[in-house]
């Protein structure tokens, strides 16, 4: 640095100032203002009845969305008018893959609906399918159909691995996994019905089988009896009577 030179006062100065002195302290409030204060002091009336003795205020309900109603509604339709209902765990796929799956599902008259559990689980809590309850947990799809198309819908949920069969209301009645896999491998209803007609015609038939043995039998022993009398008579000779 240059050396100061005499009579040379710099441009810029740094002045250190202190800190100010602080010259207010609290201090406590005069007794007569203490007093004045309480006098004044605002005191709220008490109630003529006390407010627990008083009629609770209704709480504001709150109205449900016109389009919440008509999701429900459709719902209800859904299980009404299906005989067959799938709750299916859905996971995310490509819309390539879901009109695909729409696609061949409709051809066994099988259709897909995305539902939202807060629309679904208060229509089952209200309805005799309230076991279904514990399958809405997730992200859902149900599969209807108004026919039992439960082989068709296995087949073509095997190729697609991104929907998982969880159970199913098929006539009222509801199933596992298991017991839909179960369902599926039974014959169809006219060769069951056909069936169980050949194990109820069989019954009667041996029933009367064993009830005409008996007869028959009778009849074919008289006929060899007279068939053997008629052999031991001689041709031409009358009869013998008894006594002669």
């Amino acid at each position: 640095p240059c050396p100061a030179v005499p009579g040379w006062v710099p441009a810029l100065q740094l002045v250190r100032r202190g800190s100010k002195a602080v010259t207010r302290h609290w201090k406590a409030m005069h007794f007569q203002r203490q007093k004045l204060l309480a006098v004044t002091e605002y005191l709220p009336p008490r109630p003529a009845v006390p407010p627990r003795c008083l009629p609770r205020h209704a709480e504001p309900t709150h109205e449900e969305d016109g389009y919440v109603r008509l999701l429900r509604r459709q719902v209800q339709e859904v299980f009404r008018s299906s005989r067959m209902v799938a709750v299916c765990q859905y996971n995310s796929m490509p819309e390539e893959d879901v009109a695909t799956m729409r696609h061949y599902l409709r051809k066994h008259n099988i259709e897909v609906k995305f539902v939202l559990n807060e629309i679904v689980r208060p229509v089952l809590e209200q309805s005799k399918y309230r076991n279904l309850l514990p399958l809405f947990v997730c992200r859902n799809i149900l599969l209807v159909s108004p026919e039992t198309r439960a082989k068709e819908m296995l087949r073509v949920l095997k190729g697609v691995p991104q929907v998982n069969l969880l159970g199913a209301c098929i006539d009222d009645t509801i199933l596992s996994r298991q017991g839909v896999e179960n369902f599926a491998r039974l014959p169809s209803l006219e060769v069951s019905q056909g069936q169980t007609v050949g194990a109820l015609a069989l019954l009667p038939s041996q029933t009367s089988s064993l009830l005409q043995r008996g007869p028959l039998l009778l009849t074919a022993l008289l006929d060899e009896h007279i068939r053997r009398l008629r052999d031991t008579e001689t041709p031409g000779e009358p009869p013998q009577e008894k006594g002669t």
